[in-house]
């Protein structure tokens, strides 16, 4: 057994029942979570840690999932970290409005925490083919 550090996971919900949920699922799954209950502590937090994945909800106060969304696309040190929008706005044309903005996926809440971990999982293989000059 080698001292392999578990993958790091940012998730940024304001409401607690569903930060909890879905953060004691991916530890108990292998990985690390960190949470932030805005867009703008979720920033300060993505910048600071250098998340694997970021989970983004939308509807939060402060700033809002879709605004941190851009501002973590459009920085230089975190635009390679996929985000993965998981939110309540499901209706027709979100999944699209919801790439627009720059997230890599979108689940919609309800979401089965099996589901969200297999996006997760999904995402860092993804990123984990990627030449590590591209971004």
């Amino acid at each position: 057994m080698g001292d392999r550090t578990p993958p790091f996971v940012l998730l940024i919900d304001d409401v607690d029942d569903n930060s909890d949920m879905y953060a004691q699922f991916l530890e108990f799954e292998g990985y690390q979570v960190a949470t932030a209950i805005n867009g703008a502590q979720g920033i300060d937090k993505a910048r600071a840690l250098s998340p694997m994945v970021i989970i983004m909800d939308l509807s939060m106060p402060v700033l809002d999932g879709w605004n941190a969304t851009r501002e973590l696309k459009s920085d230089d040190a975190t635009r390679h970290i996929p985000i993965i929008v998981l939110t309540a706005h499901a209706m027709k044309g979100t999944a699209e409005s919801v790439a627009s903005c720059g997230a890599d996926a979108y689940l919609a809440k309800p979401c089965l925490p099996e589901d969200l971990a297999t996006e997760v999982r999904r995402q860092m293989e993804r990123t984990s083919r990627l030449p590590a000059s591209s971004a």
